[in-house]
């Protein structure tokens, strides 16, 4: 082998490569596993919600130092994911994912680092959720813009509702001079989501009737649907738990309806995505493979379970807490598989055989 073809097969090669191109979206781990630490540990089975908090924190702080080690070395490229409507909406998983990590360290106690952490994420909504959309959809001279609406758009709605969760989480606890505007935080946040979910599902909708759809288009990302409305519940049910304020008050009977309509409406669209990937992978025999995407069918199973159990409580429904307990587990089974594949992926592409010389 020859020094060229061994410098592109180094590891310093590789990881370079493995950092110009990381997704905007895989910030989606440290969503996936901070809500089914959520979960578990509303199920009190708390060795195991630490363990996937550490893997919460961990990947959070990874993946941000690897987002800006990115922005110093390849600006070009992160200047490229905004321009690309199949990619852009991925950065909102940061925002989510600084949420859920801030959520789930406040029910370990640390409040303040909730808050701190829930105003980098508000700041970022506002900034992003105006560039994002305009770099990747609005601002750009190719049309029709639908033709390129899909799944990730949703992650939008799912920034938007992170915020409401997180700040509905640390009002019962906060000064009472800060209640109110915790409130206002949390109710604004939840109902933008809700119009944000309408108009994207109305863009995604056109371009699934519109243009013909391929095995290969329906790809993870279209679960977000669900963990959309699903966060949605889990927004409405926090807010209807909080201290008294105006806001609240004002909109406490509309939430705690409106939740267990969108349950509803998430439970109907379980099946209808199960029977998509069942369509691509086994009638189209697409191959399943580990990619960074199958996190946003992980973050919307456990989002789904503890969705459920927080509206059975708040809204004295047993029954959707214990379809939300038992869905828990299948958001754990399917959690391991997937960061198993993402352990035998990064070996793979970091230092797999390849790696070593095989010849002079």
């Amino acid at each position: 082998m020859d020094t060229a073809t061994d410098d592109r097969h180094s590891f310093g090669s590789r990881a370079k490569q493995a950092v110009r191109t990381l997704t905007p979206g895989y910030f989606a781990l440290t969503m996936a596993s901070g809500i089914i630490s959520v979960g578990l540990e509303l199920e009190g089975f708390h060795a195991l919600s630490l363990a996937l908090l550490a893997v919460c924190a961990l990947s959070f702080l990874v993946i941000l130092a690897l987002s800006v080690l990115r922005l110093a070395r390849f600006p070009a490229d992160m200047r490229g994911d905004f321009l690309d409507p199949g990619r852009a909406f991925g950065f909102f998983t940061f925002i989510a994912g600084t949420n859920v990590l801030g959520t789930r360290l406040g029910m370990a106690g640390w409040q303040g680092t909730t808050a701190a952490l829930l105003v980098v994420a508000v700041l970022a909504w506002v900034v992003l959720g105006y560039i994002v959309p305009w770099t990747a959809v609005l601002g750009r001279s190719e049309r029709p813009v639908v033709k390129d609406a899909n799944g990730s758009w949703f992650i939008w709605c799912v920034a938007s509702q992170s915020v409401a969760v997180a700040a509905a989480s640390i009002e019962p606890e906060a000064a009472p001079d800060w209640r109110a505007a915790l409130a206002l935080v949390a109710v604004v946040a939840w109902s933008v989501g809700l119009v944000l979910y309408a108009a994207v599902g109305i863009f995604v909708s056109l371009r699934l009737m519109t243009y013909p759809i391929r095995p290969q288009d329906l790809r993870p990302a279209y679960f977000v649907a669900m963990g959309a409305m699903a966060i949605s519940v889990l927004a409405g049910a926090r807010i209807v738990e909080m201290a008294g304020a105006p806001m609240v008050d004002a909109t406490r009977g509309l939430v705690a309806g409106a939740s267990v309509v969108f349950w509803s409406f998430a439970s109907w669209l379980f099946p209808v995505l199960l029977a998509a990937g069942w369509w691509r992978h086994l009638v189209h025999r697409v191959p399943l493979a580990y990619e960074p995407g199958l996190w946003s069918v992980i973050f919307p199973l456990g989002m789904y379970a503890v969705a459920g159990i927080y509206l059975g409580r708040a809204d004295q429904l047993p029954l959707v807490a214990a379809i939300g307990r038992a869905e828990l587990w299948l958001a754990v089974a399917a959690f391991l598989a997937t960061l198993g594949g993402m352990l035998w992926h990064l070996w793979a592409t970091l230092l797999g055989p390849s790696m070593v010389r095989t010849g002079p």
